[in-house]
């Protein structure tokens, strides 16, 4: 989060908690700062050049204090780990979180908003990747700023199209690198469970594996690019279709965990074992890969400061234009992908 000062930077340079800064700055009518406390909290902004907008903070003193959390699925590991995330940062701001999930209807979104809207949260944050639907992300991009003008902040974990603050994964080369780093293990014929072809998150990490593929002599075939769901059972379901049509492949690409996690049942259920028979690769490190054999490969994504950088981001003074924090991920190679013996080649 390069170049922007948040409330939380000013309390660890205060040396103080976030609750006690937030009300050194807000006020509350229930407990009162100590007057070194306050001065030591003032100093540690002005050196950091932290400037609390007054207007802003003067409206959030008539709010709740709680923070509205959208997800698309908290069965989803992905978002139980964001929204942990959220959960500790809100914590020591003193604030509480509100979880609606959408259930990957994104045109409930503007809905949630609304209703948070109307209960005064203090801050909304939205997670997950936008869908390729001008007309839904229009609606919620005038919901968002309805609540905005009433005095909220949003964050947004995904991409930068509702004109907020937004957390942007990168995405397209994380995909790239995990190419990089399997062709490198010396496979050569790969498929990837793509997603749905409207959802952005999907479409940009099917984009990055299969552009550094084509790089490196190895392009996708048309056949060995799976649509489906953006879930576990999309990834189960694919994986068969990939299966029954006799595939050559060598290593799948799964465009989140989830689905390789369902990917890897699926070949199970067909008397194959990953990877003897066919390598599997994901991408997010969800935390329940803890619990899959083999362990499987994947582009670490770091969940839960994800969270918590969204919230920081929502809590922290206004900025004149939306800023954009872009979080890197890393190649994690595990057992799923042991990599292939020279004589196994294929060429290029």
């Amino acid at each position: 989060m390069a170049g922007l000062v948040t409330l939380s930077q000013v309390a660890r340079e205060a040396g103080v908690s976030l609750a006690t800064a937030s009300r050194a700055f807000n006020g509350s009518a229930n407990r009162t700062v100590r007057a070194d406390l306050r001065d030591r909290v003032l100093a540690a902004a002005e050196k950091l050049h932290y400037s609390p907008d007054a207007n802003a903070q003067a409206m959030a003193r008539g709010r709740t204090m709680s923070i509205g959390l959208i997800v698309h699925d908290i069965a989803d590991p992905y978002f139980s780990s964001i929204a942990s995330g959220v959960t500790l940062a809100a914590e020591r701001a003193g604030l509480v979180v509100t979880l609606a999930s959408t259930q990957h209807d994104p045109s409930r979104e503007p809905g949630f908003v609304e209703v948070l809207t109307s209960q005064r949260a203090r801050a909304i944050i939205v997670a997950g990747g936008r869908r390729d639907d001008e007309t839904v992300n229009d609606r919620m991009r005038r919901a968002l700023a309805d609540y905005r003008r009433s005095g909220g902040a949003v964050a947004v974990i995904g991409q930068p199209l509702l004109s907020v603050d937004t957390v942007v994964v990168a995405n397209t080369s994380g995909a790239a690198a995990l190419a990089r780093a399997l062709h490198a293990r010396g496979y050569r014929r790969f498929a990837v469970l793509a997603g749905p072809d409207d959802h952005f998150t999907a479409r940009d990490r099917f984009t990055g594996f299969a552009t550094a593929l084509a790089e490196l002599g190895c392009p996708l075939r048309e056949q060995d690019a799976i649509a489906c769901a953006f879930t576990r059972d999309g990834g189960h379901e694919g994986m068969h279709r990939l299966l029954r049509g006799g595939t050559d492949v060598e290593c799948v690409f799964a465009v989140n965990d989830v689905m390789a996690v369902g990917a890897m049942a699926a070949v199970r259920e067909t008397a194959r074992t990953v990877p003897d028979d066919i390598a599997v690769a994901g991408f997010d490190d969800i935390v329940t890969l803890r619990d899959i054999t083999p362990p499987l490969t994947t582009v670490r994504v770091p969940l839960v400061d994800i969270g918590i950088a969204a919230t920081e981001l929502a809590l922290a003074a206004p900025a004149a234009e939306p800023r954009l924090v872009h979080v890197e991920g890393t190649v994690v190679l595990r057992a799923s992908t042991p990599g292939r013996e020279p004589s196994d080649q294929a060429q290029p």
